[in-house]
């Protein structure tokens, strides 16, 4: 080795540190790699960004269009129940258990009378409300832990992952109906939004610690430390922001999950109190006439499952658009 190629060396050493995990780069000499007609770039094409590549993927699937029409939709009957359903759903009339449908009532009555059109279209602004509310709570609180386990790591990281490996370990259902009975007596949604949310924001904080130790190690995390930027506005001002796509497909996802799990714990008994207009509880009313009258069941169960495959096939379109290794065309 020449005297000219140890010092280029020693300058690489010194002007090049090693790379962080996820920074090894191989660049291969000009000389090998002829540029290409299909290597070429359009110049005159605009740039654009990953979410709007996403958009733009987004709007040729007929999946999201659909799963979005239907998504809108029960978002609409939630919002403006009345504007779809002009009767009460709390009139019952015991002279019209369990009556076929007729004019003015298309899905006849429930065992105690009540119109059961008007507790379906009712019921979406319970389940969708704890759904949203839920989803929300999970995605900042667990977004935020993972986010801090995963970019401070050391023994932050260390006691934050034995906490979510602690609440991991607790199924979501049995530790509601565990914490639920001692809130038998209140009436407030809150209670189920709450409790849904201390027991399911460990798989988002998971997914996010996972996306932010990704990102932390990438070029433009180096480039603005070496601006002098402080860690924590590279957190929120840069690797948050890169990190997401995940956390969005996961809420997206997610919320349907909390839709069934509401309606499994007032199923139950021990979610919302009968007073309440809920898909769950009217399943819960409605399984006594499964071999009389089984069309009482079938509508709230329908408008669940209807909500429920609406959000989940969102959140599988938005994986395809937001992750190019998971999609399938």
């Amino acid at each position: 080795m020449n005297e000219s190629s140890e010092q280029n060396e020693s300058q690489a050493r010194v002007y090049f540190p090693d790379p962080l995990p996820g920074q090894e780069r191989f660049v291969a000499p000009v000389d090998e790699t002829p540029l290409r007609e299909v290597d070429s770039v359009d110049e005159d094409v605009p740039p654009t960004s990953m979410w709007a590549d996403a958009w733009k993927t987004l709007r040729r699937n007929p999946l999201f269009i659909i799963s979005a029409i239907l998504a809108i939709v029960v978002i609409l009957v939630a919002l403006f129940p009345d504007l779809f359903a002009k009767q009460d759903p709390m009139a019952c009339n015991l002279s019209n258990s369990v009556e076929p449908g007729r004019p003015g009532h298309p899905f006849g009555f429930d065992l105690q009378g009540c119109d059961v059109y008007s507790r379906v279209i009712h019921g979406a602004r319970t389940s969708v409300a704890i759904g949203v509310m839920t989803t929300i709570l999970v995605t900042v609180f667990g977004g935020l832990i993972g986010a801090i386990a995963g970019f401070f790591g050391g023994w932050v990281d260390a006691v934050l992952s034995r906490i979510t490996d602690i609440f991991f370990a607790i199924p979501m259902i049995l530790g509601a109906i565990v914490l639920l009975q001692m809130f038998r007596t209140s009436t407030s949604l809150w209670k189920i939004i709450l409790t849904l949310t201390l027991f399911g924001w460990v798989n988002m904080a998971r997914i996010t610690r996972s996306a932010v130790l990704e990102a932390k190690n990438l070029e433009f995390n180096t480039a603005s430390t070496a601006l002098g930027s402080t860690p924590l506005r590279n957190l929120f001002r840069h690797i948050l922001p890169n990190s997401l796509a995940p956390v969005i497909v996961m809420a997206t996802m997610s919320l349907g999950s909390y839709i069934v799990s509401e309606a499994t714990l007032s199923f139950l008994g021990i979610g919302l109190p009968s007073t309440v207009v809920s898909w769950g509880g009217d399943i819960s009313t409605a399984q006594s006439l499964l071999t009389t009258n089984p069309s009482v069941l079938f509508y709230p169960s329908a408008a669940l499952a209807i909500t429920v495959l609406a959000f989940i096939m969102m959140g599988d379109a938005v994986k395809d658009a937001l992750d190019p290794k998971s999609r399938t065309a």
